[in-house]
């Protein structure tokens, strides 16, 4: 094409694909301003006009606003800088359309009504800051001006929903319960008893997780289950014998009538199915292994140590 060859408004427009509305439209913002007019007065564009239209439509159709266009024309910003932000842009929205998809297929699961659909959505596209901020003021009114077990309250903060770009409709239904059972007004009430009671403990080796005695009481009473013991057996004495005196160890008490209450309300306070819960659904987010149901372990614990209170 020669350097001098211009065109009217039409055939720019016809060799750049678009309406001849679109290039007075870029023309009046300065975008792709004309080379000159002809005789009658009408637009003539030449060939770097033509490049800028090419240009302005690419970056429109990539969803670059005006404002940004005309930087670039103008040398405000480079290209490639352009490019990297849109490209971001771009991530964001697939980001969220991956979310969308999520939400709908888990209220397709879940036979969601309207009322509903409108509080699953709005969960679902909550940013990481404000999921956490949701479980964060849950254990701040749970746990708040209370001398808990330091260590257990850290493990739960550094415990977060981790919600991927791309979540599977399993995991935006495990967040929306989540979100309905630390705002459930029962539930906060269970878990502010167990704070209450770590409170109390404070200075007998409560400043640890217990790991180790947790899989002490698993190994045992899995044993005497397996093995058909009943709670209010002889053998199951024997067993409760063994585990409270681990307890007695670990937070330096001696066993007696009065510690086994101790006990028994601290493993009580502690077997609330929702706890649990809590955790699991917490795993299924963030996409942790599949952990036991420690339920019918303690069930049975709880149960022996009431059947043998007296020792």
């Amino acid at each position: 094409m020669a350097e001098g060859l211009v065109f009217s408004i039409g055939e720019l427009a016809r060799r750049a694909g678009v309406s001849v509305k679109t290039v007075r439209f870029y023309s009046d913002e300065g975008l792709v301003p004309p080379a000159g007019r002809s005789h009658a007065g009408h637009r003539l564009y030449d060939v770097r006009a033509l490049a800028r239209l090419e240009l302005v439509r690419t970056l429109r159709d990539l969803d670059v606003d005006l404002p940004t266009v005309r930087r670039l024309l103008e040398r405000g910003v480079t290209l490639p800088e352009i490019a990297a932000v849109h490209a971001e842009a771009l991530d964001a929205q697939i980001r969220t359309l991956r979310l969308r998809r999520a939400v709908l297929r888990a209220v397709a699961r879940r036979g969601t009504d309207p009322e509903e659909l409108k509080i699953v959505n709005e969960l679902a596209r909550l940013s990481a800051e404000e999921r956490n901020a949701i479980v964060h003021e849950f254990i701040d009114a749970t746990f708040g001006g209370l001398d808990a077990n330091p260590a257990f309250v850290a493990m739960m903060r550094s415990a977060m929903p981790e919600l991927p770009d791309d979540p599977e409709p399993e995991q935006v239904e495990a967040w929306i319960e989540l979100a309905d059972l630390v705002r459930d007004g029962d539930f906060r009430a269970s878990v502010r008893r167990m704070a209450e009671h770590q409170a109390e403990q404070a200075g007998r080796a409560e400043a640890e997780l217990h790991h180790e005695l947790t899989q002490v009481v698993v190994e045992k009473v899995t044993a005497a289950r397996e093995a058909g013991v009943s709670p209010d057996s002889a053998e199951a004495g024997r067993v409760v014998d063994v585990l409270v005196q681990r307890y007695a160890e670990t937070f330096g008490a001696e066993d007696s009538a009065r510690y086994r209450r101790d006990v028994l309300r601290r493993v009580e306070t502690a077997n609330d199915p929702r706890a649990a819960r809590y955790w699991a659904l917490l795993g299924k987010i963030n996409g942790w292994p599949a952990q036991p149901d420690m339920a019918p372990v303690f069930d049975w614990f709880v149960a022996a140590l009431r059947a043998h209170l007296d020792g």
